[in-house]
């Protein structure tokens, strides 16, 4: 008889093992004293998400009812699939303003029909572009915005959405257009303004602010709605010029269909929100992660959103994305594991089915009022400030950012955020740090020479010099640009090159070093390498440099030059 083959019987293992791997992880592990902390977490996060996803389905020109399928669908699929135990998802401000974009640029005709079938392609083309980043293992891409460049970018689609806003907190119309045109229209629309749709709009403003600062514990958006809708019925707001939200359907969300028609159309967009989605996303789970929990898996997080979008897509969901403030919210008030995010889910489907009709009450200005005081939050002068303090360069990548959102528009910003990020790391990584060494007095520490330590050591005739950081194809020259008038002004006989800090030559620099070499030997200069890592000394070696420089001209460090030095200095 054949005997089973215990490989396959530990790769397969029995069957209820199998079906184990299909309950999340963080369910297998489920403790009972969770619970409370996560049903508490869940219904103080719901009370902050649902409100704020309301307002921002107006800010994407959808009916606020979107929002709520918003925070119903793609927080239940992220709950089940993602990998960390805090984040709240659903939609946030720069995802909306964003699907706003996309939507403007196609002259919809305002149906809900259509919007929703605008919609679903949007977001189920987000859920495919994260899905297939996933599985080309694409989760390192979330890197690829610096943070300077990211605050500007927030900072700009921060002052984008307030002046959106403005006019709905005014109770005006005005035609929109470019950025500052849109601030000439809202500025001769003032004498237009409603008292009492601005009155709405303050008081709103008024309660949210005031309780951040004195009952910070408390659900602010869900208390502001909520007083809101009580003013319309007892002071007759309607009556008195206050537009407010309308009908709003009860019951579970119809089936909706992409377009496929818009697939060409809004693919750019997609690309653009599907970035976004996932950076905001994966910055909020590490943010708000314990050190005592699972590592969020930046592939994984590319998965969960992109099946979260998808899903999303055919119940009438925005964009979805993580939300740093609901998430920090999700935290703060007890979260443990992703029930938290399911409880939030739920209340959300309880929201659809039974209190729907309350919220077409709202007033259109309420909306706007949640909008800008928490869209306010994403323009941080501090941190412009904190920037400019440390690096003046970086301060303008993120005006830059800032100004690209602003007057390019924001999908062109998305495109221009990463431009600049590039060309950022392009300036980095093509003109790397060349120090001349000095060793500090009465001990063996070699640090680059400067004013501020005139009393650091030099050996005549003996020029260090520290290089850092990759060197290649794009930066060889440069180097080789900074190095040349240091040996001109020391003309040395020995030139040292500490490559301790160098973790990659590449054959362009190693060809320069050859070159180099070459020319310090015919003018009488002894080149040595120093500190070597494993791969450098590798390339070295199978290079003609190894073979002309030889063992005892690659040292491991620079009191070993000093000691080679020695020498030759008195018998020169």
């Amino acid at each position: 008889m054949a005997q089973p083959d215990p490989v396959q019987e530990r790769h397969d293992g029995p069957p209820h093992q199998g079906l184990a791997r299909l309950i999340p992880e963080w369910l297998r592990s489920y403790r009972a004293d969770w619970l409370k902390p996560d049903l508490i977490a869940g219904l103080t996060a719901a009370a902050v998400v649902i409100p704020k996803a309301l307002a921002y389905a107006t800010v994407a020109g959808l009916p606020v009812q979107a929002g709520l399928y918003t925070c119903f669908i793609p927080m239940l699929i992220y709950a089940l699939l993602g990998t960390s135990r805090a984040l709240s998802m659903s939609t946030t401000t720069t995802l909306a303003i964003l699907a706003g974009a996309a939507f403007s640029q196609l002259s919809l005709p305002g149906d809900a029909a259509t919007l929703a079938a605008a919609s679903a392609t949007l977001a189920f083309l987000v859920g495919v572009i994260l899905l297939l980043a996933s599985v080309l293992r694409l989760g390192f891409v979330a890197n690829f915005i610096s943070e300077p460049v990211l605050i500007g970018f927030k900072a700009g689609i921060g002052i984008v959405i307030v002046l959106d806003q403005l006019p709905k907190l005014l109770g005006i119309h005005i035609d929109k257009g470019s950025f500052l045109h849109n601030i000439v229209a809202t500025v001769a629309g003032i004498p237009d303004a409603s008292l009492p749709t601005v009155a709405v709009a303050i008081s709103v403003m008024a309660v949210l602010l005031l309780m951040k600062r004195h009952t910070p514990r408390l659900p602010a958006p869900l208390i502001a709605v909520a007083l809101s809708i009580v003013a319309v019925g007892l002071l007759q707001l309607e009556g008195r010029g206050v537009s407010i939200v309308g009908a709003v359907p009860t019951g579970l969300p119809a089936i909706s269909l992409p377009d496929w028609h818009l697939l060409a159309t809004l693919w750019p967009a997609a690309m653009g929100i599907a970035l976004m989605s996932f950076t905001e996303t994966i910055a909020a789970g590490r943010a708000f992660a314990r050190s005592d929990e699972p590592a969020t898996q930046a592939n994984r997080e590319l998965a969960s959103t992109g099946l979260a979008n998808i899903g999303g897509a055919f119940f009438g969901a925005m964009p979805a994305g993580g939300g740093t403030t609901q998430t920090a919210v999700n935290r703060l008030a007890g979260a443990r594991t992703q029930l938290a995010g399911l409880v939030t889910s739920l209340l959300a489907l309880l929201t659809i089915l039974l209190i729907a009709p309350f919220i077409g009450q709202m007033p259109n200005a309420t909306l706007a009022a949640v909008v800008i005081v928490y869209s306010v939050g994403l323009i941080k002068p501090a941190e412009f400030r904190s920037i400019l303090k440390i690096r003046r360069t970086e301060f303008i990548w993120a005006l830059v950012s800032l100004a690209g959102v602003m007057l390019l528009g924001t999908l062109q910003g998305i495109v221009v955020a990463v431009i600049v990020s590039l060309l950022a790391l392009a300036y980095q990584v093509s003109d790397p740090p060349v120090h001349v060494l000095a060793r500090k007095r009465g001990t063996n520490v070699f640090r680059p020479l400067s004013a501020e330590n005139g009393d650091d050591e030099q050996f005549g005739g003996l020029l260090l010099l520290r290089l850092e950081g990759r060197l290649f194809f794009a930066n060889a020259e440069r180097v080789g640009q900074k190095i040349h008038p240091l040996i001109k002004a020391a003309s040395p006989g020995v030139v040292a090159i500490d490559l301790s800090g160098v973790f990659d030559l590449e054959y362009t620099a190693l060809k320069m070093l050859i070159e180099a070499e070459k020319r310090l030997r015919e003018q009488g200069i002894t080149l040595l390498l120093i500190g070597l890592s494993p791969g450098v000394l590798a390339v070295v070696l199978q290079s003609p440099l190894g073979e002309t420089l030889g063992h005892e001209r690659m040292m491991f460090n620079l009191e070993q030059v000093v000691a080679y030095h020695e020498p030759l200095a008195r018998s020169g």
